[in-house]
């Protein structure tokens, strides 16, 4: 007798739009790795100014956090489809000006005095980052309205019972992508020079930018490809956005369990998620002295993130040692051991060794994090609870680049990875001891 889960697998290679969302998603989850290493980047050759890279991110992750829950109220009125379709193509416009402007950056000039004297002015250097600035604040827009878009179009596209097995193998490409995507990366920005702060040799920059865009490109013609969507289901009356946005507020907030979690997430995200976006590139840069380090580095947590999924899904309930609550707080003490030596690493080995550490750590607890809200939360709001989860970390995470962009001026980046591990294991600790998080437990009832 066949297998069920074979078949059923087949099934859903056979549907015609999975085939179509499944090739668009490959392509620009791997475009968009390399927007995410080209990037941080292209700023740090252009300026040298660690305070420029997080606020870069910053205007990149703010506006995605604060629309994002517009942006799924558009999507709930509207086709996800649509707005899918205008968000590839806002995205691809905007790369594509971003690919233009690394071709054509002339970051230095020089002007003659005098028959003897002559002064080389950084004329369109100051110019340049303006326009990125600009380009990074509406790369975030965009996403605001293609994150929830892309998460919806999956139940409407193909048939209920593929639901689980299409979201687990778009998860695990997306893992996969993290792993390819900055390998990628790190071989286009050896082509793009390592000489001070100006850029040498732009064609990797331009390459990863330009690839990007196409993606999108290519990606809104196969989501052109797919068919009609099914309707979703009413399950409450018509409301506001604002007072659809306040309900969800009021079941996490009404949700002891949850409200703790979703406030040391928040806590975290705030004191150390957007320090290390700004930290990692920086050491690459610095203390590692190779472009294609920071894509190593990447392409390695990507790894280990792969390996995580992969163990708490196949062994989850096996590696389990005690509550949800508290493989959560132990792990995140674990990974603050591992973040404090990153500062001090010499070999760019090393550094992959303890991010391939943190992405093992980060991957697992992620799948276990996703499954507890899942099963905790009602159906019928489910994506509100998704968007205030993801808020929290788009939205909190880059008010911490920022600031680490700062502080960077101020103290070494040892000093930053030892500090900042130092705060994770602290909080923690008091989590662990002050609060009722270690006693969540893994299966928890769904809240009427």
């Amino acid at each position: 007798m066949d297998d069920p889960k074979k078949l059923q697998r087949a099934a859903l290679m056979r549907n015609h739009n999975f085939k179509w969302l499944l090739r668009g998603g490959v392509i620009s989850m791997l475009g968009d790795q390399l927007t995410m290493v080209a990037l941080p980047w292209l700023v740090l050759k252009l300026t040298g100014d660690t305070l420029a890279l997080g606020l870069v991110i910053a205007l990149m992750s703010i506006p995605r956090a604060v629309f994002i829950l517009i942006g799924g109220a558009v999507v709930d009125r509207y086709s996800p489809k649509r707005v899918l379709m205008l968000s590839k193509y806002a995205n691809a416009l905007l790369l594509g000006l971003l690919t233009l402007l690394v071709l054509n950056n002339q970051p230095t000039m020089t002007v003659s005095l005098s028959a003897s004297l002559s002064v080389t002015l950084d004329l369109n250097a100051h110019l340049t980052l303006m326009i990125i600035y600009v380009l990074a604040f509406g790369i975030g827009l965009a996403q605001a309205f293609g994150i929830p878009s892309g998460t919806s179009i999956m139940p409407q596209a193909i048939a209920a019972e593929h639901l689980q097995a299409a979201n687990g193998f778009l998860m695990g490409l997306r893992q996969l992508s993290m792993l390819i995507g900055p390998l990628m990366a790190a071989g286009l920005l050896a082509l793009s020079g390592n000489s001070g702060g100006v850029i040498a040799d732009a064609r990797g920059l331009a390459f990863a930018f330009g690839f990007d865009c196409l993606s999108f490109l290519v990606s809104a013609w196969t989501l052109s490809k797919v068919g009609k969507l099914t309707a979703p289901a009413q399950q409450e009356a018509p409301q506001s956005v604002l007072r659809s946005v306040g309900a969800g507020l009021m079941m996490v907030w009404n949700d002891v369990p949850m409200r703790m979690c979703f406030i040391y997430w928040g806590i975290v995200s705030l004191f150390i998620g957007g320090s290390m976006q700004v930290a990692i590139p920086v050491l690459a840069s610095e203390q590692l002295h190779g472009a294609s380090t920071l894509g190593l580095l990447m392409g390695a947590n990507g790894a280990g993130m792969l390996l995580g999924m992969a163990g708490a899904a196949v062994a989850g309930a096996r590696l389990r040692f005690a509550s949800f609550g508290t493989v959560l707080l132990v792990v995140d003490g674990v990974a603050g051991l591992l973040v404090m030596p990153l500062g001090a690493v010499q070999a760019a080995w090393q550094a992959a060794a303890l991010m391939l550490a943190l992405g093992l750590l980060s991957g697992y607890m992620q799948v276990n994090v996703f499954t507890w809200i899942q099963r905790r939360v009602p159906p019928h709001m489910m994506g509100r609870a998704m968007s205030i989860f993801m808020f929290i970390f788009m939205g909190l995470a880059p008010l911490s680049a920022a600031v680490t962009g700062w502080v960077l001026t101020v103290i070494s980046l040892s000093q930053l990875f030892f500090g900042g591990g130092i705060i994770l294991v602290v909080f923690a600790t008091l989590a662990y001891l002050l609060t009722p998080i270690r006693s969540i437990t893994n299966n928890t009832p769904q809240p009427q």
